[in-house]
């Protein structure tokens, strides 16, 4: 026995003690291969799972390093079974291959015949196969290769894709670094993705993803297509490939509810990639008007069923997701895993807040007491119906109004869910109000005053979550979120994690209803930052009413 920070346990869940000193050397060994299941104050919960393992396998990471790593960290002895199923787990990965052979196309090779000859018998994977070549080698219709990855995946041996790309329709793009340069870490999620072929990059929200995209592109040197979450993100997409690249405002297309252009660099939202016309996806043709040499996800956990389907049908092009957090609330991480590829770049956010890109943070939840009223209202109220009662409670706004005054002359965000809670606390506050039905001309000329300083807050739903530059905000205060969303939470501080001129912390406030599914959807949103290093403090809101600070 040792005095480890970390007690392994049989049943694949690790806990670590919060509190010892080698809490935090640990839990960046641990990141790579381990998910995190809960947070609270003392000992947080990880799992070990086949999808972590091979995830680390895939990135370089062999059995042996995760081993070592249990058996450094861990305060018992391990037990021997896990052990073995760890290294069992992750050599699964790679015993099939997908490679590309002279005279017969794509093909499924195996380096254990045994597991050739299970799969083989697979009802759901028959179909997908051609004739076998060789005791090893089986043929792989070329239209099948990502839904064959897909149900490799989920019968438990993942294959290894080997059999590259098609390089695209050529087209020159370079990086412009005038007067700046790629950051350590941009280029290396670069390099790693490009060694790969395909896969996921997965960085803090305002550390640059959009930089390593424009990078994998200058890589490329082919059409690009970016897929994006709105017309406000193609737009920074655009401004800031203008800004960092060779490339012209001629050379860039955007393809959105506004305007249908296809040019070399053709920037897509997913709402208009996912519109339906009787049943049909007709912009999913876009996938085929050019011969793309390099397809962008970006926010690529928010990756739509449609989006997915033909992702499968597109497994010759070199694919690049980019994203703060793989985390996806339902459950469909294997299918980023298959068809975009496997994670190839992860940086802890405090080992990117240490090298300065980012901001630190203080987080605090405000816990607020509900009237008496509003306790019998929701404890009478059905229970589908009891987050929003809630979630928008009055007795939150003036905990939310006393917080902006706390911080008067700050760049604040006050982001939630429900439009009538954002409609009257935009009125209450006397400040705009961004949400779905505001135009992008509208939401783009009041981020412009925001970032100006011309207007100091602004009232925000969940369409400000992703891809939105806002670089002097400062001060976030969630009042009500989606459910339990461990992505959306990210997203949200990730508002406010760009570097302060001053030096500054951004101050992150999540107000929640004591003694309600607020309280436990709230748990449940933090354990991804929790992961990443971040603690909430938490204080009541009678605290915040009577304190200048907080």
């Amino acid at each position: 026995m040792t005095d480890g920070p970390l007690i392994v346990q049989s049943d694949k869940t690790l806990l670590l003690e919060v509190d010892h000193p080698l809490a935090q050397e640990c839990r960046l060994a641990i990141a790579p291969f381990a998910e995190l299941e809960r947070a609270p104050e003392h000992v947080h919960t990880y799992r070990l799972t086949p999808l972590g393992l091979w995830n680390a396998r895939a990135a370089g990471h062999d059995a042996e390093l995760v081993v070592d790593t249990l058996l450094r960290y861990s305060r018992y002895a391990v037990s021997h079974a896990l052990l073995v199923d760890v290294a069992d787990t992750m050599g699964r990965y790679g015993r099939l291959k997908l490679m590309n052979h002279p005279a017969h196309g794509l093909v499924l090779e195996s380096s254990d015949r045994a597991v050739l000859e299970e799969v083989l018998r697979s009802k759901k994977i028959q179909p997908l196969l051609g004739a076998r070549l060789d005791p090893d080698t089986v043929a792989v219709h070329p239209s099948e290769r990502g839904h064959l990855k897909q149900v490799l995946l989920k019968i438990g041996w993942p294959a290894e894709d080997l059999a590259g790309y098609v390089d695209g329709e050529a087209h020159p793009i370079s990086l412009v670094e005038d007067g700046w340069t790629l950051r350590p870490y941009q280029r290396e999620a670069a390099d790693g993705f490009w060694a790969g072929g395909s896969g996921v990059v997965v960085l803090p929200c305002g550390a640059g993803k959009t930089i390593v995209g424009a990078a994998a592109m200058a890589r490329a040197q082919a059409t690009t297509l970016i897929l994006v979450t709105n017309t406000v993100s193609a737009r920074q997409w655009k401004s800031e490939l203008l800004k960092r690249t060779t490339l012209t405002e001629e050379e860039i297309g955007e393809y959105s509810g506004a305007r249908k252009e296809i040019r070399p660099v053709t920037i897509a939202t997913y709402q208009v990639m996912t519109t339906r016309r009787k049943g049909v996806y007709a912009h999913l043709e876009l996938f085929d008007e050019r011969d793309w040499g390099l397809i962008i996800y970006d926010e690529v956990h928010l990756l739509p069923a449609p989006i997915f389907r033909f992702t499968a049908d597109i497994q010759s092009r070199r694919r690049l997701g980019l994203t703060a957090t793989l985390v996806r609330e339902d459950g469909h991480e294997g299918e980023v895993f298959s068809l975009i590829g496997p994670k190839r770049y992860d940086a802890p956010w405090k080992d990117i807040e240490a090298q300065g890109y980012i901001a630190p943070a203080d987080c605090v939840e405000v816990r607020v007491t509900l009237s008496d009223h509003e306790r019998m209202t929701y404890a009478t109220a059905e229970p589908e119906e009891r987050y929003r009662l809630c979630s928008t409670a009055r007795s939150k706004t003036a905990v939310i109004e006393r917080l902006v005054q706390l911080h008067e002359g700050a760049q604040t965000l006050v982001i939630g869910q429900y439009l009538d809670q954002l409609d009257d606390l935009g009125e209450r506050l006397g400040v705009p109000v961004i949400k779905g039905e505001t135009t992008v001309r509208e939401r783009e000329r009041l981020f412009e005053a925001f970032r100006t300083g011309e207007v100091h807050t602004l009232v925000v739903s969940k369409v400000a979550n992703f891809s939105i530059d806002l670089p002097e905000a400062s001060v976030a205060i969630q009042v009500s979120g989606s459910f339990g969303s461990r992505q959306e939470e990210a997203q949200r501080l990730g508002r406010i994690l760009r570097p302060k001129a001053n030096g500054g912390t951004a101050r992150f406030y999540a107000v929640i209803a004591r003694d309600t599914v607020d309280q436990d959807f709230a748990a449940h949103r933090q354990r991804f930052l929790a992961e990443q290093g971040y603690a909430y403090r938490i204080i009541d809101a009678d605290d915040v009413m009577s304190d200048d600070e907080v």
